[in-house]
């Protein structure tokens, strides 16, 4: 099983100093984040996609590319990038370029965006959302398997003879989770392609969560891509951890209420209550994480949040920590030992490519073509 964090580079005051970063800190701030998530072991690193106050990644293969630089290991990914908004034939060549530079260690995250404004400064139109993001997708994955593509829809111009360069890595497209919290037509696109389902649940109870993701399995099954307990899901979670649950909620109270995406809703207490919000010790971190496979299944990957609402990268670093110490190590071998033989692990590029020659090697010898 694979954990990792996922930022939405928000630019918030520290309620507890009132001071706020700058851009470029912020900036720097989230590659120091990405390099500590490598050297405490986690797998992946994801960074979000605004245009729009009071958030900086703009521009995420810019600062992903970046980060490959900077690191050996860890898993790049996004958390999202807009599927809406962004042109799929520059997705397609973005994200390829961002393969070739990591070496493999990029997949992606692909959502619509919640946030109307932006949609117009792109020439699109919130209203048209889940028809964007079937159109977009689809251009999108055909960019990436097909060497040329003719194509005609309703949101863009038409290709003919078009080419997507660089092709990908190795001929093997990055892995595309899809990300939804409500939208059941999202969860239907991703079963139909047979890719992977992120449901991030920091907003939503657990039965919420359980039907989108029993959505998305039995329709993973009807379309032929293995059993129900097969199909690859992703969840997302936040936490904050102090040695025990008071200095927990003490500390991270002042910024819950004053983030940019909590801050005038429910108290910290009924937040917790009715989402998978964690504020504790590391071992009711694990307490609660592990019990997120009660109403989703064996799943694949768990993404924390953790530099959210204004918290200082010190903190943010400590609770990385944390995470990596105390937390991670023993979820990984929980899950792992709860896992069947026959639930997959989450691909990777070097999983991709062994299907991919193992299928092509079937094939071959159904056909009777000499090794």
């Amino acid at each position: 099983m694979q954990f990792g964090i996922f930022t939405v580079g928000d630019v918030t005051a520290d309620p507890t100093t009132g001071r706020t970063p700058t851009e470029h800190e912020r900036i720097r701030a989230t590659v120091a984040i990405a390099k500590k998530a490598e050297e405490v072991g986690l797998d992946v690193f994801a960074t979000g996609e605004h245009h729009n106050p009071p958030f900086v990644p703009s521009s995420p293969t810019t600062t992903l590319a970046y980060i490959a630089a900077s690191t050996e290991r860890i898993m790049l990914s996004t958390s999202t990038t807009l599927i809406t908004t962004n042109d799929p034939v520059k997705i397609a060549e973005d994200y390829a370029t961002l393969q070739h530079l990591a070496g493999g260690r990029v997949d992606l995250m692909l959502g619509r965006g919640n946030q109307g404004m932006v949609y117009p400064w792109f020439g699109q139109d919130i209203r048209q959302g889940i028809p964007l993001a079937v159109e977009n997708y689809n251009l999108l994955h055909r960019l990436w398997r097909e060497d040329v593509v003719d194509w005609k829809g309703r949101f863009r111009t038409p290709l003919q003879g078009f080419t997507s360069t660089p092709r990908p890595l190795d001929g093997v497209p990055p892995f595309v989770w899809h990300g939804s919290i409500r939208s059941p037509e999202i969860a239907e696109q991703a079963a139909y392609y047979g890719d992977g389902f992120f449901h991030n649940h920091i907003f939503w109870p657990p039965e919420h969560t359980r039907r989108m993701v029993e959505l998305y399995r039995r329709r993973y099954e009807h379309y032929g891509h293995g059993a129900a307990d097969q199909a690859v899901v992703g969840l997302g979670g936040q936490v904050y951890m102090a040695k025990n649950s008071q200095d927990a909620v003490r500390e991270f109270r002042p910024y819950f209420d004053n983030a940019p995406v909590y801050g005038g809703g429910p108290s910290l207490e009924d937040f917790s209550e009715q989402t998978p919000l964690t504020g504790g010790s590391p071992q009711q971190v694990i307490d609660r994480t592990l019990g997120f496979r009660d109403y989703v299944g064996d799943y694949q990957r768990q993404m924390f949040l953790v530099d959210h609402a204004g918290l200082p990268l010190k903190t943010v670093l400590e609770q990385l920590d944390m995470l990596g110490e105390q937390v991670v190590p023993v979820l990984r071998k929980e899950f792992d030992a709860l896992r069947p033989a026959h639930v997959p692990e989450a691909p990777t590029h070097a999983s991709l490519v062994a299907a991919r020659d193992a299928a092509a090697g079937s094939a071959d010898q159904k056909a009777g073509v000499p090794a």
